[in-house]
């Protein structure tokens, strides 16, 4: 993968090419290679707001009879870390990415967070270079069409929260939630935990992230209630 295929991919040919190389420039390259100042921190913080705003404005337009709560709900589910370095996977950006020869070592180019920050920068790049309606057009052909999926699968229902609201009906008891596992490298590990109430156990999950793993257990907390 090189930046000429990247442009091909997504069909925006760059007027400043520095400006789209910069975007993968994170920032332990910086202490290798002098020649180089800036790394792609400024321009993942420009992306990161201009994802935030379309993503509102389709979902705003997409759901109309979606509540405030939902809608926001599901664009964090969108925008999460996860499904971006799964856009940035699609589009090979790792591939890309400029690392110090430790991030290198340590997986770098496969690390979920680092891959997300790329894609952010590649927006904040974008916009920069030919404008917001050029980020829109990324985003509606490798990241909006994922919406439907997870509305379709309730993915974006804070688990949590409802277990939460359901044992608190009884209780002033907040469940809790203990990672019993986790398995795998640094970039992609598994964590396995379960959702408990005071020393009993409710339900187990597992995720990629820690995060996922506690809803999914909230979930199957859920499910085992609901059951009963």
């Amino acid at each position: 993968m090189t930046l000429l295929d990247l442009q091909n991919t997504i069909h925006i040919s760059f007027r400043n090419p520095e400006l789209l190389q910069r975007a993968f420039t994170h920032r332990s390259y910086l202490n290798e290679e002098k020649q180089t100042h800036i790394s792609n921190e400024r321009l993942e913080f420009l992306g990161d707001s201009i994802l935030s705003f379309l993503t509102s404005q389709y979902l705003y337009e997409q759901y109309p009879d979606f509540p405030e709560g939902i809608l926001t709900n599901i664009r964090s589910t969108l925008v999460k870390t996860q499904s971006l370095a799964c856009v940035s996977c699609e589009l090979k950006l790792g591939e890309l990415l400029l690392l110090s020869r430790g991030e290198e070592a340590s997986g770098g180019r496969n690390n979920p967070s680092l891959l997300a920050d790329a894609f952010e920068a590649l927006l904040g790049a974008t916009f920069l270079d030919s404008g917001i309606e050029s980020v829109r057009k990324i985003l509606e052909t490798f990241l909006f069409p994922r919406t439907q999926k997870i509305v379709a699968s309730k993915a974006y229902v804070d688990y949590k929260s409802l277990l939460q609201e359901l044992i608190q009906q009884d209780s002033r008891i907040s469940p809790t939630y203990e990672v019993i596992k986790s398995d795998g490298p640094d970039h992609a590990k598994t964590f396995w935990v379960q959702a408990m109430v005071d020393g009993k156990i409710l339900g187990n999950g597992s995720g990629k992230s820690k995060q996922e793993a506690e809803q999914a257990a909230a979930a199957d907390a859920l499910e085992k209630m609901d059951n009963k």
